[in-house]
């Protein structure tokens, strides 16, 4: 489970587009402008301090530098140009600055059109951040050359080296959520098989006593419908969102109790067993739940608990509530953790925050997590419940 609360929210996420969440479009331009304004403003003030007319012009430009990335998730080929344009203007009022500084926010709109836009794109705006480099070469020689054509390549490379990683990551991802959605039908269609050989059983001792003891029969055949009903919901929200092929596994067989909210304490038991203090807490009636939601809601607690004990440095209680309430299960996992775990178990552990999603989502319901203000993590579903008769 991602214990950041959420899918990865990178910088540059999204499928070769510039899919950009607000609060990391914010984080990307405060750091990128912070970074142009300490280093190509220093660099500013330094060399126009003996050109007082050229440097409150040269002063403007890297501040128009600095707000144009506001904009470069949005329009990061615009933003480029823009700052482009600009550092050359700075570049030939204080020609003390380098090519390389004053194109600092250009390279960094050339890393971020690299890393979010397709690859085609990206290529043609290396190619155009190449054309100074005769300049680079009149201003400093060869090694003004090779530090600005060294600079431009290794923005450029940057932003392919992220968009490599996020790659990888959505396919980990995407991936987990084959392989989850692959187990939850497989689970459902265990359930779903259980009611259909108790409607055969009843429906034989509907035939048995059909003549003799025609109220008898009648029951059954009424339990029949309502076991039918039950299964056919489950089995149309399961197709609503897979197509898969089942073999013939001895459905009719006796089993053991599937997973299920009643077995909440066994499961509590096992995590209480390796020293951790478990608290399952319930409130209001979760019996007769159906079978679909019984199963994702054991599910989802299953997973919390494994990611409480694998991934919250510190914890050493974990407190479990299911509430049933207007018309839906409210299921809270918190935990007492003082961080959340390390950066290297993000793809592993987003793959649990992937399967508690899908399970939440297929039964209509909503899922969230993250940090608790005081210290700690939470995870909340809510799944909505429609009781069968």
């Amino acid at each position: 489970m991602d214990r950041s609360s959420r899918q990865p929210d990178d910088v540059f996420g999204g499928e070769g587009r510039d899919v950009v969440s607000p609060r990391a479009a914010r984080a990307l331009w405060w750091g990128s402008a912070g970074v142009v304004l300490a280093v190509l403003g220093t660099s500013v003030l330094v060399a126009g301090a003996e050109h007082g007319r050229r440097l409150p012009v040269a002063v403007a430009l890297v501040l128009a530098q600095a707000c144009a990335l506001r904009w470069q998730a949005r329009a990061p080929v615009t933003v480029l140009a823009v700052n482009a344009a600009t550092g050359l203007a700075v570049w030939a009022l204080l020609t003390a600055v380098t090519l390389t500084g004053a194109l600092l926010a250009a390279q960094v709109g050339l890393c971020v059109v690299s890393a979010i836009r397709p690859r085609r794109e990206s290529v043609r705006a290396l190619a155009v951040m190449c054309l100074p480099a005769p300049l680079a070469f009149g201003a400093g020689g060869g090694s003004g050359l090779t530090v600005y054509v060294l600079a431009v390549v290794l923005a450029w490379t940057a932003g392919q080296w992220r968009r490599a990683q996020q790659a990888r990551t959505r396919a980990e991802l995407r991936r987990a959520v084959v392989e989850e959605r692959a187990r939850i039908a497989r689970e459902v269609h265990d359930v779903v098989a259980h009611s259909l050989s108790v409607m055969v059983i009843q429906a034989g001792a509907a035939d048995d006593v059909f003549t003799q003891r025609p109220e008898q029969a009648r029951q059954a055949l009424q339990a029949i419908e309502t076991g039918a009903r039950s299964a056919l919901g489950e089995l149309r929200m399961v197709l609503r969102a897979f197509r898969w092929d089942v073999d013939d596994d001895g459905a009719g067989e006796q089993r053991e109790p599937g997973p299920s909210l009643a077995r909440l304490d066994e499961l509590a038991d096992t995590v209480r067993a390796t020293g951790m203090t478990v608290n399952v807490h319930r409130e209001g009636a979760i019996e007769g739940l159906p079978a679909t939601v019984d199963l994702a809601a054991y599910r989802i607690v299953q997973e919390a608990l494994t990611n409480t004990l694998r991934h919250a440095a510190g914890a050493d209680v974990v407190s479990v509530r299911v509430t049933a309430e207007g018309g839906c299960v409210k299921i809270t996992v918190a935990d007492n953790g003082l961080t959340a775990h390390s950066s290297s178990a993000v793809v592993g552990a987003g793959r649990g925050l992937v399967g508690m999603r899908e399970r939440a989502r297929l039964v209509g319901g909503s899922l969230r997590a993250g940090p608790l203000p005081g210290g700690g993590y939470e995870v909340v579903a809510r799944l909505p419940v429609e009781r069968a008769s």
